[in-house]
């Protein structure tokens, strides 16, 4: 097969490893030198132990309209652009990836878009990122496919150079089949991920919705832990994604950030508990539970607004998809009514910010709150809580966290509630400032462990390893 045009460099030995992701780990920025910086994200921290002295080289989009850059090395990673039109970028991107299969995905908590012209759009950039990693990826090389935005690469990348040796991981759940056959190209899907040799998800229960799929649509049979298909067995199993736990620690006990926490709480006010919320502003994340949870319990006079207060992060996403307008709309309404009913003078309720933060920025704030409160309505795993955890091993704090988050399976210590139902949510905060300052710590050394052991370089090599095993 001829090299993609826009991939200047033909395979080589030093591609032993070739990561595929929608982004590239990099941003173009004016005010560093180079023009690119590191992006922030949970994905990019997590492959950051697999890519280390590894010779490896990301495929991926710029996040620019039309950016054909050309192959550039990154603190040691090679980096190979995948270019979009705009039109690809709203039917692709905006359209079939995070209007028709995130929605779905998390349960269709936001109605998801099925149109042919965005499923078209999705396979031909699918098309693209096959054809610049089978160019870019050398002989007998291990690629790692990532997430819903490139199901059909693994079939496309294969049916290229069926030398590699090709794994997938889905970061986000995978829905039931009452839910994935709503889609009208859901045989597609399924034999695009099929083309893998191994295929992760977060949870056991999103393996099992697989299995089941696959088994029904294509005829793949379970063999153990894996599906036979078209001469092929294609392991499936659940790796739950971790954190550099250890860097998390570190930077919560650092002087720069004790000094910043210690600014925070003074601001907040030293005899006030806090209560944190820290998500993009999204509609999977529950944002908006916990603040009617917050402002029932003030009006119910169950919170004394004078001795506690609820500081919300929620850091700018996709404006343009269908459904974050409305949840911003809808969040800054509580806020303002929040504030407008219970705040004084001299403090607020509810102290929001509708704004990114940096990673010293948010762990000062870890350290600074007693409860965390992380209630998605839906979430394929959430870092956020692994990473509040972390910071706080040595503290008395307390993670109220939702169920059906995947990482409810991990840290069975938290105040686990259900999203959907406010009363819940309500009894779970005032059952966490309750909660005597010797217990909080059990239970935070005891989530610090769990967090620790099974970190991102766990998570990375553990897959990595399986990759090796199922070819």
């Amino acid at each position: 097969m001829k090299p993609h045009p826009d991939v200047l460099d033909p395979p080589t030995e030093r591609t032993p490893i070739v990561v595929v992701a929608n982004r590239l780990p990099v941003r173009r920025d004016a005010t560093v030198e180079g023009g690119w910086s590191v992006s922030p994200g949970g994905m990019v921290a997590a492959l950051a132990p697999a890519l280390h002295d590894r010779h490896a080289t990301w495929v991926g989009w710029t996040g620019g309209v039309d950016d054909h850059a050309e192959p550039f090395d990154c603190d040691g990673v090679r980096l190979v652009a995948v270019p979009l039109a705009a039109h690809e970028v709203s039917a692709y991107y905006e359209g079939f990836a995070n209007a028709t299969l995130w929605p779905l995905y998390h349960d269709t908590i936001e109605v998801p878009q099925f149109h042919r012209s965005w499923w078209n759009a999705y396979r031909q950039v699918n098309e693209r990122f096959a054809e610049h990693t089978a160019a870019t990826a050398a002989p007998g090389a291990t690629v790692w496919i990532h997430d819903y935005h490139l199901h059909l690469v693994p079939a496309l990348l294969r049916a290229r150079r069926p030398d590699l040796r090709i794994g997938f991981f889905l970061h986000i759940p995978f829905p039931p089949q009452e839910l994935f056959f709503r889609i009208p190209w859901r045989t597609q899907l399924i034999e695009g991920l099929l083309g893998a040799d191994l295929i992760g998800f977060q949870t056991p229960g999103g393996v099992a919705n697989f299995r089941r799929i696959a088994r029904r649509l294509v005829g793949a049979r379970p063999v153990g832990n894996a599906l036979f298909h078209d001469g092929r067995t294609i392991t499936c199993d659940d790796f739950p994604v971790g954190i550099d736990a250890h860097a998390i620690g570190a930077l919560a006990r650092s002087h720069e950030c004790e000094r910043t926490a210690a600014e925070l709480r003074h601001e907040l006010g030293v005899e006030r508990q806090v209560l944190l919320g820290v998500d993009r502003l999204d509609y999977t994340k529950g944002i908006p539970v916990r603040l009617r949870a917050y402002g029932e319990l003030l009006a119910d006079g169950l919170i004394d607004p004078r001795r506690a207060v609820m500081v919300q992060i929620a850091q700018p996403t996709r404006s343009d998809t269908p459904g974050y307008t409305e949840v911003r709309s809808e969040v800054d309404r509580l806020v303002g009514q929040i504030n407008g009913d219970f705040a004084t003078m001299t403090s607020l309720a509810v102290k929001y910010l509708h704004q990114g933060q940096s990673l010293a920025e948010i762990v000062a704030l870890y350290r600074v709150a007693d409860v965390m409160l992380v209630t998605p309505v839906r979430d394929g795993m959430n870092l956020v809580a692994k990473e509040f955890v972390a910071a706080n091993a040595d503290r008395a704090a307390l993670l109220v966290l939702s169920e059906f988050a995947g990482a409810a399976g991990q840290l069975r210590g938290a105040q686990l509630v259900n999203p959907f139902d406010i009363a819940n949510v309500k009894d779970a905060i005032l059952a966490a400032l309750a909660t005597p300052s010797d217990q909080r710590r059990r239970t935070m050394r005891r989530l610090a462990r769990s967090v620790h052991q099974q970190d991102a370089a766990w998570w990375s090599r553990t897959f990595l390893q399986e990759l090796e095993r199922a070819r």
